[in-house]
Parts: C-alpha cells; sequence; structure tokens
C-alpha cells in the first residue's frame, strides 16, 4: 500500500508542475495585457483563394491574442496610402500639361522680347539701346527655348509632314495638321520672335549707320517682319534720294 502510494505520488507530481507551469504562462501573458500584436510585413501576391483574401504585397500582419478568444490572425492593407499617393501623383502630373507648358512659352516669349523692341523705338541713340542690341545673348535664349519645345512637340509625323509630296516638298494640307497642336504652335511663334528680333535688329543697326529713321520698321518687324524689312528699305531709297 505504501509503495502504491509512493508510485501514484510519482506518476502524477510531474503532471501537476507541469500544469502549473502552462496556467503561470497564461497569467504572465494576461498581465502584459488582454491583448498582445506583433505585427511583420507579408510579402506575397494579392489574390483569393476560395473566397478568401490573400494579403498582398506590403499588407501588415497582426497577430492579436486574448485569453478569451485565443489566437487569430489580422491583415491590415495599406490601400489608403497607394491612393493617397496616386492624388499626388496626378497633382503633379496636371503641372506639366501640354496645354499650360504651350501657353506659358509663348507668354513669356513674348514678353521676353518685347524690352528689346521698346528700346529700339523709344530710346534708338542711346548707349543702352545699342549695347543691349550689340549682344547675342537674346538669340541664344530664344534658340535653346525653340529646341526644348520641338523636342517636346516632336512626333514620328512630323519630317512625314514636312516633306509629305513626292518631290519631298511641304504641303499645305500637312503643314496644317501639323499645326494643329499647341506645343507645335508654341515653338512656331518662339521661332518667329526669334527671327523677327533679329531682323529688327540688322534694320536698327543699318539706320544707325546710314542715320535713317527706323522707328516705324522696327515697329512693323515685331508683328509683320517681311513688311517692316520692305519698308526699311522703301525709307532708305527715299531718304537717299531726298539728300541727293
Amino acid at each position: 500500500m505504501g509503495f502504491s502510494s509512493c508510485f501514484w505520488s510519482a506518476h502524477f507530481t510531474p503532471l501537476q508542475i507541469g500544469h502549473s507551469r502552462l496556467m503561470r504562462k497564461a497569467s504572465a501573458r494576461n498581465s502584459v495585457g488582454a491583448h498582445q500584436r506583433s505585427s511583420f510585413p507579408l510579402k506575397g501576391c494579392n489574390t483569393e483563394l476560395l473566397g478568401l483574401h490573400i494579403p498582398k504585397a506590403g499588407d501588415d500582419i497582426c497577430r492579436e491574442w486574448s485569453f478569451a478568444r485565443g489566437s487569430r490572425i489580422v491583415t491590415i492593407p495599406h490601400s489608403a496610402r497607394f491612393i493617397r499617393n496616386q492624388k499626388a501623383l496626378g497633382v503633379h502630373a496636371s503641372w506639366l500639361t501640354t496645354s499650360q507648358i504651350a501657353s506659358s512659352a509663348f507668354t513669356w516669349g513674348t514678353a521676353a522680347v518685347l524690352p528689346f523692341y521698346t528700346l529700339m523705338v523709344v530710346a534708338p541713340k542711346a548707349e543702352l539701346t545699342k549695347k543691349s542690341m550689340k549682344t547675342g545673348i537674346p538669340f541664344i535664349v530664344l534658340g535653346l527655348f525653340y529646341a526644348y519645345l520641338l523636342y517636346l512637340s516632336w512626333t514620328p509625323d512630323t519630317l512625314k509632314a514636312m516633306f509629305s509630296s513626292k518631290y519631298f516638298m511641304p504641303e499645305l494640307p500637312a503643314i496644317t495638321k501639323l499645326f494643329s497642336s499647341e506645343m507645335t504652335v508654341a515653338s512656331g511663334w518662339i521661332h518667329l520672335l526669334a527671327v523677327d528680333l533679329f531682323a529688327a535688329r540688322q534694320v536698327f543697326h543699318d539706320g544707325l549707320e546710314n542715320q535713317i529713321e527706323t522707328r516705324h520698321s522696327v515697329s512693323l518687324c515685331l508683328l509683320f517682319c517681311p513688311i517692316g524689312i520692305a519698308t526699311h528699305f522703301v525709307t532708305k531709297a527715299l531718304t537717299k534720294g531726298t539728300s541727293d
């Protein structure tokens, strides 16, 4: 009887010890908090299997444990963050639309050449005007600006439109179609501003050299450059005829 009593005690004591250890671990978990979470990012594919959502790449997996409900896994998607980034990208993309670039190029290009025309018309004999019209910086800036707009407006059909005839000559319908783009019109406008300003400067220098009035001719060069050039030659011929 004593032997069996000892055997009973020796057989069940480890179970009691293991059970008490398990209870201590459970109470230690509950002492930290009713719920514990541990999260880690999951890298996977965004798909579904048998109607159950499988987390996508970038989602967080949270393991939630409670004494009453046990352990479960919770997925925290990052869809809200992705939508916010899409909106931000949309705003930045709207800053660089073709229409806005073309409109800004048209406005700033026109404003850039007006001071030089103003000096040549208002104060043609001033030292500031003479120095301003000797420099080539305005033409370098306009040339780079034109090259940038030409790059933006260039398409695979640009050369085809410029040499559309069988004689490799431009045709009016093809050029009309080519200038249907706002960016192409803006680049063409910068091209005209640069050429007109160069012609106006040549008229201005020729007038100073030969003591000829050039204000009307320079003014016409701004909007009607061929007429301005022709007017200058007519004025020059009339001035020489009068002096003779």
